[in-house]
């Protein structure tokens, strides 16, 4: 089996950064102590969780008191819908989109099994969620409005901060799964007016198993899980010191480059696209080219299906959002829900970029891509 030596599916994951690394092998050797210790071991192991949380909250400028560590964005977006829901009992109703995360839709799916309503607001052709359908969905029984900031697959950008609007005319509350925008724009709470927001370290090139959830002060929350009285009573279990540390390090990172790294990543994916649309007729893009994460790259390859376009393309390790059953290619729900048929969608690919994505390595993939998209279609 041929290795990818060109990694274009930084969406999915991220490698972790070496300064990362550094900082975190102190806490899995001689910092080993548990941060609820009062003697020194367990001083240090607290100090640097709570250095971590000043690190997380600097980058999306909220309070370090607001920043409630867990073990991914998966946690920490179940965390917020099912404690809010619980939090909120009066309230039965969640609004939420068509193009949600697992994270988020299989959490609204339980709480409609429970009892109660799940409206979920559609989308445009160009991938944005309608915010006239969830402002109209709103009510004054609706708990919680949960709406991802950037999708995975297209990269497109929310209108978050209208839909926050639309939440607190109605007293609902507004989380936001920012996992994907995180450390690539600006992910700013106060900006975006959110109550709750969830973010993912293996996103950011920290550690898999890390991820935080910013909560407002004063936001109503139950946890989910029982236990010891850690990160405010809201999630239970000893923290994963050396990961918290690498999040927070990763964050610092983040925010001392976002602004240059996204211009940079930004050009790359502007000459990807430009190479693809002169060499395969025919090629379209999913989801809008602005408002879009600078480092994503959603196509669709004319008469072919994306996971042969790949298959022949072995160097390059990218994603196509689809799913195989029974042998039958099954096209991204997110792609189906802009409008674009089946047998058009099937023949998408999500091309992401990243901190280690050069311009040698964007004119190889392209290259490749090319040349796998002519032997998919001569099958």
């Amino acid at each position: 089996m041929t290795e990818p030596s060109i990694y274009l599916d930084y969406n999915a994951t991220t490698p972790v950064l070496p300064e990362v690394v550094d900082a975190m092998l102190p806490y899995l050797r001689e910092h080993f102590g548990n941060p609820s210790s009062a003697h020194a071991l367990g001083r240090r192991a607290r100090e640097a969780v709570e250095a971590a949380r000043v690190d997380v909250a600097s980058l999306l400028e909220c309070d370090a008191g607001e920043i409630i560590f867990t073990s991914g964005g998966t946690e920490a977006s179940n965390l917020a819908i099912r404690g809010v829901a619980e939090a909120r009992s009066d309230r039965r109703h969640v609004v939420t989109s068509v193009i949600e995360h697992p994270a988020t839709e299989k959490p609204c799916a339980w709480l409609q099994e429970q009892g109660l309503r799940v409206t979920r607001a559609g989308v445009d052709r160009g991938g944005r969620v309608r915010t006239e359908e969830v402002r109209a969905a709103a009510g004054s029984d609706t708990a919680l409005i949960t709406i991802m900031h950037a999708n995975n697959e297209t990269g497109v950008i929310q209108p978050i901060a209208e839909i926050a609007d639309a939440a607190h005319a109605v007293g609902a509350l507004l989380h936001c799964d920012a996992a994907q925008s995180t450390g690539k724009i600006p992910v700013r709470v106060n900006e975006l007016n959110v109550d709750l927001l969830s973010l993912a370290g293996h996103k950011v090139y920290a550690p898999k198993g890390v991820g935080a959830l910013f909560v407002r002060e004063g936001t109503p929350l139950v946890p989910f899980m029982r236990g010891a009285g850690h990160e405010r009573g809201l999630r239970p279990g000893t923290e994963n010191v050396a990961a918290i540390v690498g999040l927070g390090t990763a964050c610092r990172h983040a925010e001392r480059d976002l602004e240059t790294e996204a211009e940079r990543v930004r050009q790359l994916r502007d000459r990807l696209w430009e190479l693809l649309v002169a060499d395969v007729p025919g090629i379209e893009l999913n989801g809008y080219a602005q408002p879009c994460l600078p480092n994503t790259l959603n196509v669709r390859f004319p008469d072919a299906l994306g996971s042969k376009v790949l298959a022949a393309a072995p160097e390059v390790a990218a994603s196509t959002g689809s799913a195989c059953h029974d042998g039958q290619e099954q096209a991204s729900a997110v792609i189906l829900a802009m409008g674009v048929s089946s047998a058009e969608a099937v023949g998408s690919v999500r091309l992401t970029l990243g901190r280690h994505t050069t311009l040698d390595a964007i004119d190889k993939a392209a290259a490749s891509l090319v040349r796998a998209w002519h032997a998919s279609r001569q099958r």
